[in-house]
């Protein structure tokens, strides 16, 4: 029975949409079609925006409330997602191929932990630092609501990345516009549902979803304070370029091309599984991916052979069914994309080891065999730019100094992972790589540290105190001794 909605949330209520234009949505395995949401457009935007604005103004509104009381409700929150989470998970999967069983962790699991650490850590933070003066005097830092949020957020891990802004953006004391994607939307009225049915505060969190000319009237809409995007890089430049020109506050999570560095001594027995989750998670959807492995030259051979095995052991299917580890990319224009880097690739001269094609029997859905190339060029463009598809490029190396300067050979500066049977070593290449975050023998982005990228991959922070500040601003009070 396919999934349909007519209404948008705003304003804590489900409002008709200003025209009957519609988003059709597709099953990744399948596609077909399985629901539909009304499509955005300025009017609803202007609706979205002007009920975070009076949530946010009201003086005796969420900003008012103490950051006990804002945790007390976000728990509440969090208990009503975690209720949703299975169908959640199963929308997610139906729309993006995200396998059920990785949706189960990051799109039902997820958002309530993030939106109890962000409640936890708001509530013991102090938002006011008083600092005795040099001119006899005291000033006052306060820590404040930065105001209406426009979040904009991807298909890929849609519900994950949702809360690592709305978890932080509530928690501050901020009210938010959520745009999804238009590919990953069924999700994202089922979250509405489970806040409408715990009764936050009106206008708080309020959802249009649409195409980019929906994003970009919404990132320079007057009554925005702060935007939040996640991701293309190309998209990203002109979201900061808009922003610039506003003088507003952003924060980019965008692409990248992250490499996984197997030094000479590492021993991946038993670690293939973490290896799998640190390459060719979420069929390859994902931005921080370590889709470049860097591999000794003593040992490449060997490497090769291993990497290669473990991409054609991946058991390929269904996203709905627990067994499968590799669904089907988003869309048929995703698959398209992936398919002609995979071309390029045999054409710049890479070596195919394994897959390469559509999985025999795969005809339906947008599925990709997991490719793996070999003898790659660190210049070449399967090694340069971001597939974001299950295609994974082996580039050889010398030494720990040549290893070093093709990992850093990138435009981008995301993730990243060295693996290794000395955690020390491990440690110590970590800190040569010029990214914003690194495993050692896997990768996670732990809520406790914060995540962002270097060069073109974006600008800002989610997750950790840092993710919190995102959506804070500071004033200064000086209080005279006299007074």
């Amino acid at each position: 029975m396919a999934i349909d909605y007519n209404d948008f949330y705003v304003g804590g209520e489900w409002i008709a949409p200003k025209t009957e234009y519609r988003i059709q949505v597709h099953a990744a395995g399948t596609g077909e079609l399985v629901g539909s949401v009304p499509e955005a457009y300025p009017a609803d935007v202007d609706a979205a925006v002007a009920a975070a604005r009076t949530a946010f103004d009201d003086p005796a509104g969420w900003r008012s409330w103490t950051p006990q009381a804002r945790a007390e409700a976000l728990d509440r929150f969090a208990t009503a997602l975690q209720g949703h989470g299975p169908e959640i998970a199963r929308r997610v999967s139906l729309q993006n191929g995200m396998p059920i069983s990785l949706a189960g962790l990051l799109e039902a699991s997820a958002p309530p932990l993030l939106l109890r650490y962000y409640a936890a850590l708001a509530a013991e933070t102090e938002t006011a630092d008083r600092r005795p003066g040099r001119f006899g005097g005291q000033a006052i830092v306060v820590a404040e609501p930065v105001g209406v949020v426009a979040a904009i957020v991807p298909w890929n891990v849609p519900q994950g990345i949702t809360f690592m802004k709305i978890a932080p953006a509530l928690a501050a004391g901020c009210s938010v516009v959520l745009k999804p994607a238009p590919e990953t939307v069924l999700d994202a009225f089922h979250m509405a549902e489970a806040a409408a049915a715990v009764g936050l505060p009106t206008g708080l969190i309020n959802v249009v979803p649409g195409g980019p000319a929906v994003g970009r009237y919404l990132v320079s809409h007057p009554g925005v304070d702060k935007v939040s995007f996640t991701g293309s890089t190309a998209v990203g430049r002109t979201i900061a370029e808009a922003c610039g020109r506003l003088l507003r506050p952003v924060s980019l999570e965008l692409g990248g091309k992250s490499a996984a560095v197997v030094l000479a001594d590492a021993d991946l027995t038993g670690m293939m599984d973490r290896f799998f989750r640190a390459t060719l998670l979420n069929n390859g959807q994902v931005c921080w991916l370590g889709t470049r492995i860097l591999a000794p030259r003593s040992r490449y051979d060997e490497l090769v052979d291993a990497v290669t095995a473990m991409a054609s052991a991946l058991v390929v299917g269904d996203p709905l069914d627990p067994a499968t580890q590799l669904g089907p990319l988003v869309s048929a224009r995703q698959r398209d994309r992936v398919e002609s880097y995979i071309a390029k690739g045999l054409s710049d001269g890479a070596r195919l080891t394994t897959g390469g094609g559509r999985p025999s029997g795969a005809d339906r859905g947008w599925f990709v065999e997991a490719t793996v190339f070999a003898d790659v060029d660190n210049k070449s463009a399967i090694a340069q730019e971001e597939i974001f598809g299950p295609v994974l490029s082996l580039i050889p190396y010398a030494d720990e100094d040549e290893a070093v300067a093709i990992a850093n050979d990138s435009d981008y500066g995301l993730g990243g992972s060295v693996w290794t049977s000395d955690a020390e070593r491990g440690l110590a290449f970590a800190r040569r790589i010029q990214t914003g975050s690194v495993g050692v023998n896997g990768y996670a982005n732990d809520p406790v540290a914060p995540f962002g990228g270097r060069k073109a991959s974006g600008l800002g922070y989610e997750l950790g105190p840092e993710g919190l500040a995102e959506y804070q601003v500071l004033k200064s009070i000086y209080v005279d001794q006299l007074v």
